[in-house]
């Protein structure tokens, strides 16, 4: 059982995380979403097309202008209050890795704090353990925050995810923070080239064995990007046949741009899997 904020997901129900932007330079919508209009419009068509997370970053991933903790404040703070108060019952994530903003938004309303970073920030759990909010524990291969991977390499990446992930999920559990809450992710493109995130997406299994949740962030990134030769724009195929594997192999938690689209990919795989009935069954039978 996963639980988050008001909601509880049984083990085999995929979950959708929306990604909303707070940010003038996102990689993908290069700032569609930095004001607050069109972000609640956002939050709204991703809630009516089946996301149950809404995931809210006020600092892009990549390289780029210095954004400090004050800054990524002012960027989510308002707006995670104001999600609570239109949307009480959806679950309210916030993507960063600094425990000032964390605490900031946990008194917001904030219900997940999504620490891509790989625990960068070790207060950043104690705060999560303090509200009693869940935790993302990613696998970044120890890159700073905002830094692109260099020349990177592994014994065995896999070994590293699970010792990284499962250790900074128990360091978590340890400090307070509620087991079924707690939710492990590879990292993919975090600290990795291309040939690590298709080998942590291969061997996805490995985490799911651990008994940890596990969430994927797989939309639109460069190692799809690079697999299939295709820009930013060009990933969505890519994507979906991530995610079809992925779910195949056991995650649970989809982080995702195109929501809908995903619902359908997710859905489809957990039915086959003998997860999800179909929702219409009358083919043969009329």
């Amino acid at each position: 059982m996963l639980r988050l904020g008001r909601r509880e997901f049984d083990a085999h129900e995929p979950v959708i995380m929306a990604i909303v932007n707070r940010t003038p330079d996102s990689f993908y919508d290069q700032g569609a979403t930095f004001r607050d209009e069109p972000a609640l419009a956002r939050v709204e068509q991703a809630v009516a097309e089946g996301a149950a997370i809404i995931d809210i970053g006020g600092v892009k991933a990549g390289p780029g202008e210095e954004v400090t903790a004050e800054e990524e404040a002012r960027r989510t703070v308002g707006f995670v209050a104001d999600v609570r108060k239109r949307f009480p019952d959806v679950v309210i994530s916030v993507d960063t890795w600094r425990h000032e903003v964390g605490e900031a938004v946990c008194e917001a309303g904030a219900d997940l704090l999504n620490d891509a970073w790989g625990g960068v920030d070790p207060g950043l759990a104690e705060v999560a353990a303090r509200y009693g909010v869940g935790l993302v524990c990613t696998h970044a291969g120890g890159a700073e925050p905002r830094t692109r991977p260099h020349r990177v390499t592994y014994d065995d990446v896999m070994d590293d995810i699970l010792s990284v992930t499962v250790g900074l999920a128990e360091r978590a559990v340890s400090l307070g923070v509620p087991r079924e809450s707690v939710m492990i992710d590879p990292g993919h493109d975090f600290g990795k080239n291309t040939r690590h995130s298709l080998e942590a997406t291969r061997r996805l299994g490995e985490m799911v064995d651990t008994g940890w949740p596990v969430l994927v962030s797989l939309s639109n990134k460069d190692f799809v990007g690079e697999t299939l030769d295709k820009p930013v724009k060009e990933r969505v195929v890519g994507t979906l046949a991530t995610t079809a594997v992925s779910a195949w192999l056991g995650a649970q938690v989809y982080r995702v741009h195109e929501v809908a689209e995903t619902r359908q990919v997710v859905d489809m795989v957990a039915t086959i899997a003998g997860h999800r009935d179909p929702a219409v069954a009358r083919r043969g039978l009329a």
